[in-house]
Order: structure tokens, then C-alpha cells, then sequence
């Protein structure tokens, strides 16, 4: 196995094109040197077409450029092998002693990989951050340690060298003053790595100055730096091979503030100091082209500049970098010769400490308008955020929201239908919580802002919604059934396992209740072989209310809270058992939360079902006796996955079961792609498909046959994405296939799922503006009948108008039926719905039960929907509309 010789602390988002445009160092510098130093050729797509691999000497026309000599489409470079890797942390009271134990490291020619360190204001504020917050409660994804206030440096050797490294460094260490520190730093620092910007989360606003000084001037640099600045100042530094020190330094401050531009000039006093001991900037960017001279050297910048002149005379490519001084450059470069006047009022710009301060801004609670400035745009969270992998929009990722946020913040943009969708349309799967670098609660963030933007500010839900609003206030689910039927799944076989009262009470759910009853009698069947009897609440249960919250209908979601939890309480059950995990979510989190804000007693603890039989298999209580030949793997749904933590129990099951075969996908337990439902499942079928198709595939690599899930919802979307990609693949609830393990196969409800499901996809796309236009074009008539006197006339009177005058009218009409239009529909409908629900019942292939409904369902949904969806109609609509008056004045 081979890995990288060396990488950035950005790595998680990070491209290889871009470190070397950038000229970057990192992770193993100590060893490998710069990323340059590494590469052997770049293939470079030119501005003027052509695609040209540069090496050698070459290379110097690629490497620092900033992308200005073109596109990097391919970069060979060299790797090393894969070696377990020994890592400890080092401390010093002083930058001298840093210094010198880091030029003597070079001296002796330690054979470490990499070295780096922070300074003492780095570590005093990593100790003062803020932990990572799961469903509001603090957990620490890294060893929780108190670091000491020191100069501290990670040296990282691979374990075959320890032996022959370790004796030196540590004679290093006590000569200049140092001290090994613990087992558990060293894992923390290590593992923090990749998170040099989480001091953001409590600035909320870093000002960046980067450079690159000689080894033996570090503590002499460092020192001056800290006497000439005296804001906050974090330090990282990477020794490099070649006897050089990059030195990353950030300056806390708060951009909100008028003074904070005076502070960044403060950029330029680091720049000038590592001058003065023989440095340079790290890299020219934006703001410090001025400086390309000292980074590249004239030589090798004069030969980018005829290279550019050749390729690119118009400057197109990354305009204002490296070759050019655009304003802010310019700016810093004739600020740089007044650098101690700017020293002076850069440090009077005095911040705020740091610490986080939430204070309600534009609308916006307090909390997510500091998150939106602390949030470093790392792009961590882009990569693995199937809102964005799905869609192929930045606005659509964490960052993209962020940036939009802050924009709102300042005035430059604000909420709108189609930003509100932005933030509907997350799947809360809650990866970006796993994989932001600052930590911040982002999906429970997106979740406060859908009941502030459609409880609060009064945007429309995505309009199904609005369908399962009133099937849940009226029939208890979001599928439409009726509410007597909530238990048809159960046979006379589980009766006996029904008590009135009990320790445990079985909340089955929406999905397996009235869809999916192979998974509710399998888990059933489980319960049974486990000897489990359970109270059962039967047309008494209601929909757990997690799509209300999602949907941004919070007091839906109160009254269900409060129904189930009242009837749940009247069955003694102190464990509720769900096959559903977001019905697990709701009881265990949600639930929990509303009812310690109202001083509700909540004496309830949640297992999924597969969290009881795990624990009977591990205590030897349960096995199974029937092997079923499959190639297994799991898919980890992530309302009991990331949100829960539930990753071990469903496995046990699968591990547990004869002939599972079990295999894991490329991405697993924390890591876990979502299948794409729930909400954008609701917002977009088709893409909600494309997510899950992603998912699938990983299995189909992973050699499985069979895809098990714990989740009906994904069972669904997964099956869903299966059909329409055509992969070879089966799908299955984890409980159909233990049941089957058992000796009793239940038959699949595939074919319910289906039938439900076609339901559901043409009401969505029924229901989608556009949809709506269509529905209304082939209602024009029963509509202008339905108008007030007035109007109606209006409409005839054009229609009858003589074709000279016509043309005209309907310009006018144009112009004011966008206002007109929200006025008189409301008045309209009751005599347009009858014809409506006809189009509904003729459009959508509905079932007896929901067509029975429906004359009760849509008119209350169109009541809400309407007045706030038909900004978003009427362009779809107005033209059908006016063509229909000309065809009908041509045919009268």
C-alpha cells in the first residue's frame, strides 16, 4: 500500500492542483520539503487550448503560479509506503528554545517525517473551545485534555525508525529545555491536524499572515512578532526540509466590527518581520502579488510573465494574482512602506475577547448568526453532503448556506422562496455535523431556521407537506390511511404477545404500520422468539411528528408530541421499542427536549428493535438456524446512525445471522452516505434517486448482492434508486431478513411500497409551481367562470375584442394579473375545487381510501398553499393563460 509523502493541514477538502498552484507545504515538509519538490510533471490545460505537461525546470511555471499559467488537470508526483506511524508532543517555555531544538533537529539530521508546533496562544485558546454539540449536549470527538500554554511541538516518525529516532530527540528535548508531554496530548494534537482553523469558532473572524523564514531566525521572529502585535495571535509552524519554517498566523478579531480593516493591516507587520530575519510571504494570492518578486524570485517570475504573454495575453486566467497589482494589493503594498504607522492603528483596533456571543441580528437567532461568520469556508462539508452531491450547486452545501446567511446578515441578499427551499430541502442526515472542522451544530442550525422561516416569517413548506399536515391532524399518519386501519398488520399470531400493560410498549410507526407490514410482523415475529411481551397503543399511536419538524410545522409537531406521549405514559411502558429510526429519533431526543421545556415527566428510554436482539445474541439469549445464502451489506441510516450513534447493534445482527456473508461499504458508521429521503424525497424525487444511486453503487463495489437497512424510509428510497438505476441489487429490512433466518420468510411488501410510493412521486410533482400552472391552464375556463362579475366580463370582453385591439388588452392584463391574481383566487376556489379535485383524482393514481379524502384534504392544503405559492405559479401559468383568451377569440 502506498500513501502521500506529505499533505496540508487542509486535506479533508484540499485538491492536489491547488496545493501546487499554491506552492504548499504541510504534514511530512520536515522530510519531503515543499509539495513541489514532490512532483514530477503537471499536465496544465493552457488558455489557449492546448494541454501541455510541464516537468523539470518546467514546473516552475506551475508551481506558486496561482492557477495563472492554466488548469491543472493531472499531477504526477511521488508517494511512499504505508507505515504505522509514532507520534509524540514536546513542549517549550520558550521560542528560543522552540528554535534551537528545531535547528538542531535539522543539524543532526534526525530522521523524523514531520514536525510542527503551536504557540501559547494557540493552545490557551484551544483549551477555551467550545465541544461539539450532539442534539445539544456536549461530546468530545477527540480525547478531552487541557493543554499546557507552551510552545508545543507534534513529531511524527514512522514506527520502523522509532527505535533509532527516539533516543536522539529526547536528548534534544533536555538540552534546550523541553518536556515530553503525555500519551493522550500527542493522540489529541495528532488527531487535530486537519483543524488549524477551529480556533474560528470563537474569534469569530481570523486575519491571515503567512511566511516562510529560516530556521534559525524562528524564535527571533516569533518573539518580535508577539512584541509588534498585540491582538490574539495563533501560530502553526511546519518545519520544512532545506532548514525553512512555514509559519501560518492567524489574528482574532470580529469583521463585524468598523475597525477590523485597520487590524488587517496587521498582516503586513508579520510579513515584515520575517523579512527582516531572511523570510518571504508564503504565497502572493490576492493580497500580496506585490510581493511575487521575493516568493518566486525575478528570474522565475519574469519567465511567467513571457510564458502568460504567450498563452494568456488578456490576463483571463486568475486576473489580479501573481503577475498583476489589482487594489487591495496595491493598497497593502504602499501600506507596507508606512508599516510601523499601520502597526500603530492596527493594534488600537482593539476585538472583542474571544468566546462566542450570541445576540439576535436581522431575524436571525443569535447562534446561527455568529456560526455564519465563524464558519472558516474549509469545505469540509461539501464533499459528503448529498444536498450538494446531488444538486452539483455550492449554494446548496453548509458553506454555500453560510455564505448566504452572512449575506442576509449584511444586507446584501435575503430570504426568499427559493432560499427557504434551500434549507427545507436538507436531508438532515447530519454529516456535516461529523465533518465540519469548527465543530458547529450546522443540521440542528438548518432545523431552528425551518420553524423560524415557515412558523415564523410564513413561507410555504414544500406543498406535499401540507398533505400529510391534515392526514396527520385527521387520521394520525402521513400515508393518507385511515385511522382504523393503523393496525391491520397485526395477525391473530402476535395477539398474545399484546398486554394492556406492560415494561415495554411497541411503537410501530407511519411507514411499517400502513406500508410496510412484512417489517412490522418480522419485528413482531422477533419479539416473539425473544420472549418480549409489549404494550401496544394500536389507532391510539400517531405519527411520530418528525415530518412536521422538518417541514418547518412545528405546531403539528406539538400536538402529536403531546398525544403520544400522553397514551404512551397510560401503558406503564418505561422502554419504547421502534422499528423506525426516525420514530427512534423523536422518542429519544425530541420528545425528551419538548417535554423538559414544559416540565413533562418523560420516563421513557428508546431501543430499536435491533438494539434489544443484540443485546440477547451478545448474552447468548438468541440465535438464528437458517442460513440465507446472501452477500450482505448494511446501510447505516443516519437518524439512528450519526444521530444516535446506533452503529454495533445492527451488525451484531447480521454477523449473527448464518450465510449473511456481511461486507461493509467504502463509507460506513460515521461516514455513511444518506440514501437521499426524507425531505429531498419530498423536494425533488429525481434527485433524491441520484443520492441514493451514489449509495448503491458503493454496495454493488463492495461485492454485495443484498442491501439491509434498519429503516423503513430508506428501505423505500433505496429500493426507489435501485429500480430506477437499474443495479442488481436486492434491498431489505434488517428484520425481514432475520425473520427469514429464522425459518419464516414473510412475503415482501415491495408491491405496496410501489403502489404507495406512485402515490406519493405524482402528488410531488403535481404539487411543484409548475405543476400547479399545468393543473390551472386545463381549469381556465371553470376559473373565469368562477371570477366576480367584473372580471369575468373583462375576460369575455377580450376574448370578443376585435384582434387590433386584443393584442393590447392582453399586454395590460399581463402587467397586472401578477397582483390582481392573489387577490380573487381565494374568493375562487370554493367554485374551482370541485373541477380541481376531478384533475387530482384523473392526474394521480390514488386509492379508494385517499380519493374518499380528498375533498377534505386538498381544500384545506390549497387554503394554506395558495396565497404564498403563486408568486411562484403565476409565471408558469400567466402564458397558458393568455394563449387560451387568443385561441379562444380565434375560434369565436
Amino acid at each position: 500500500q502506498l500513501t502521500l509523502a506529505l499533505y496540508p493541514t487542509s486535506f479533508p477538502s484540499s485538491s492536489v492542483g491547488g496545493w501546487l498552484a499554491q506552492g504548499g507545504a504541510g504534514i511530512g515538509s520536515y522530510e519531503y520539503g515543499f509539495f513541489r519538490d514532490n512532483v514530477v510533471s503537471a499536465r496544465v490545460v493552457q488558455m489557449d487550448g492546448e494541454a501541455k505537461d510541464f516537468s523539470g525546470r518546467d514546473l516552475d511555471l506551475v508551481s506558486d503560479a496561482n492557477g495563472v499559467s492554466g488548469f491543472i488537470s493531472r499531477v504526477t508526483f511521488r508517494v511512499k509506503p504505508v507505515k504505522p506511524m509514532h507520534v509524540r508532543v514536546v513542549a517549550f517555555d520558550t521560542a528560543a528554545g522552540l528554535s534551537a531544538f528545531l535547528a538542531s533537529l535539522f543539524d543532526r539530521r534526525v530522521l523524523m517525517w514531520s514536525v510542527s508546533f503551536i504557540n501559547p496562544q494557540a493552545a490557551n485558546l484551544r483549551n477555551q473551545l467550545p465541544p461539539r454539540l450532539h442534539h445539544g449536549h456536549p461530546v468530545h470527538d477527540v480525547p478531552h485534555v487541557v493543554l499546557p500554554e507552551k510552545f508545543l511541538v507534534t513529531l511524527a516518525c514512522t514506527t520502523d525508525r522509532c527505535d533509532l529516532v527516539e533516543p536522539e530527540v529526547m536528548d534534544l528535548v533536555r538540552r534546550h529545555g523541553g518536556e515530553l508531554l503525555s500519551e493522550d496530548i500527542a493522540r489529541h494534537e495528532w488527531e487535530m491536524r486537519f483543524s488549524p482553523m477551529r480556533i474560528k469558532r470563537i474569534a469569530p473572524s481570523l486575519i491571515p499572515s503567512e511566511v516562510v523564514v529560516p530556521v534559525d531566525r524562528v524564535g527571533a521572529v516569533i518573539e518580535e512578532i508577539g512584541r509588534d502585535i498585540k491582538h490574539p495571535f495563533v501560530l502553526e509552524g511546519f518545519a520544512v526540509a532545506g532548514r525553512q519554517v512555514v509559519l501560518l498566523g492567524f489574528i482574532l478579531h470580529d469583521e463585524r466590527r468598523f475597525n477590523f480593516n485597520m487590524a488587517f493591516g496587521l498582516a503586513l507587520t508579520t510579513v515584515r518581520v520575517a523579512q527582516r530575519h531572511g523570510g518571504r510571504p508564503y504565497a502572493t494570492g490576492l493580497y500580496f502579488s506585490g510581493f511575487a518578486p521575493d516568493i518566486l524570485g525575478r528570474e522565475r517570475l519574469e519567465r511567467l510573465r513571457e510564458f502568460t504573454q504567450a498563452t494568456d495575453p488578456r490576463r483571463l486566467l486568475n486576473p489580479g494574482k501573481v503577475l498583476e497589482t489589482r487594489l487591495v494589493a496595491g493598497g497593502l503594498g504602499i501600506a507596507s512602506a508606512f508599516e510601523p504607522l499601520v502597526r500603530v492603528f492596527g493594534n488600537w483596533a482593539q476585538s472583542k475577547p474571544p468566546g462566542e456571543v450570541f445576540t439576535d441580528t436581522r431575524g436571525l437567532p443569535g447562534d446561527i448568526a455568529w456560526y455564519a461568520y465563524a464558519c472558516s469556508q474549509c469545505g469540509y462539508c461539501v464533499e459528503h453532503c448529498d444536498q450538494y452531491y446531488g444538486r452539483g450547486w455550492l449554494s446548496q452545501s453548509p458553506r454555500g448556506k453560510w455564505t448566504f446567511l452572512k449575506m442576509v446578515l449584511e444586507g446584501e441578499d435575503r430570504f426568499d422562496q427559493q432560499a427557504v427551499n434551500t434549507f427545507l430541502a436538507c436531508t438532515t442526515c447530519e454529516m456535516c455535523n461529523h465533518t465540519c472542522d469548527l465543530g458547529m451544530p450546522i443540521e440542528p442550525s438548518w432545523m431552528k431556521l425551518r420553524g423560524l422561516l415557515v412558523d415564523g416569517m410564513g413561507f410555504h413548506t414544500f406543498p406535499p407537506f401540507e398533505i400529510m399536515v391534515n392526514t396527520s391532524r385527521r387520521q394520525g399518519n402521513i400515508w393518507g390511511g385511515y385511522r382504523r386501519d393503523r393496525a391491520q398488520w397485526l395477525t391473530d399470531e402476535f395477539r398474545p404477545d399484546i398486554v394492556e400493560r406492560s415494561d415495554y410498549a411497541f411503537f410501530v410507526g407511519c411507514t411499517s404500520s400502513y406500508v410496510e407490514h412484512d417489517l412490522a410482523r418480522s419485528a413482531a415475529f422477533l419479539l416473539q422468539k425473544a420472549g418480549i411481551s409489549y404494550a401496544y397503543l394500536g389507532d391510539r399511536e400517531q405519527c411520530c411528528g418528525i415530518p412536521m419538524l422538518c417541514a418547518g410545522r412545528w405546531e403539528v409537531f406539538d400536538e402529536l408530541a403531546a398525544h403520544n406521549i400522553a397514551q404512551m405514559k397510560s401503558t406503564g411502558a418505561t422502554t419504547v421499542i421502534t422499528t423506525c429510526p426516525a420514530c427512534w429519533l423523536v422518542w429519544e431526543v425530541y420528545y425528551r427536549k419538548w417535554a423538559g421545556e414544559r416540565n413533562i415527566d418523560y420516563p421513557f428510554q428508546v431501543k430499536h428493535y435491533a438494539q434489544l436482539l443484540a443485546e440477547r445474541i451478545q448474552a447468548g439469549q438468541f440465535s438464528f438456524t437458517h442460513d440465507i445464502g446472501r452477500q450482505c451489506t448494511y446501510h447505516d441510516p443516519c437518524h439512528m446512525g450519526r444521530a444516535g450513534h446506533v452503529f454495533e447493534e445492527p451488525r451484531t445482527l447480521l454477523r449473527a445471522i448464518p450465510g449473511a456473508n456481511f461486507r461493509e461499504m467504502r463509507f460506513h458508521h460515521e461516514d455513511a452516505h444518506c440514501c437521499g429521503a426524507v425531505i429531498s424525497l419530498v423536494a425533488d424525487p429525481d434527485i433524491a434517486a441520484r443520492v441514493g444511486a451514489v449509495r448503491l453503487q458503493e454496495a454493488v463495489e463492495c461485492g454485495a448482492d443484498t442491501v439491509v437497512t434498519a429503516c423503513p424510509c430508506c428501505r423505500v428510497q433505496l429500493k426507489l434508486s435501485c429500480d430506477k438505476a437499474g443495479l442488481p441489487l436486492q434491498v431489505r429490512d434488517l428484520a425481514t431478513l432475520a425473520a427469514e433466518a429464522l425459518g419464516r420468510p414473510e412475503p415482501s411488501s415491495d408491491a405496496v411500497m410501489d403502489e404507495r410510493w406512485a402515490v406519493f412521486d405524482a402528488m410531488i410533482r403535481m404539487m411543484t409551481p409548475w405543476g400547479m400552472a399545468e393543473m390551472m391552464a386545463t381549469m381556465i375556463p371553470e376559473m373565469i367562470e368562477a371570477m366576480p362579475d367584473t372580471y369575468r366580463a373583462m375576460m369575455k370582453a377580450v376574448i370578443a375584442s376585435p384582434a387590433a385591439l386584443r393584442e393590447p388588452m392582453l399586454a395590460a392584463m399581463k402587467g397586472v394579473m401578477p397582483s390582481l391574481f392573489p387577490v380573487l383566487l381565494p374568493g375562487m376556489m370554493p367554485r374551482i375545487m370541485p373541477t380541481m379535485l376531478e384533475k387530482v383524482k384523473a392526474a394521480i393514481p390514488m386509492p379508494a381510501y385517499l380519493q374518499e379524502q380528498m375533498p377534505d384534504l386538498m381544500p384545506r392544503a390549497m387554503e394554506v398553499l395558495m396565497p404564498k405559492m403563486l408568486p411562484e405559479i403565476i409565471p408558469y401559468f400567466l402564458p397558458r393563460m393568455l394563449d387560451y383568451l387568443r385561441t379562444a377569440a380565434q375560434q369565436a
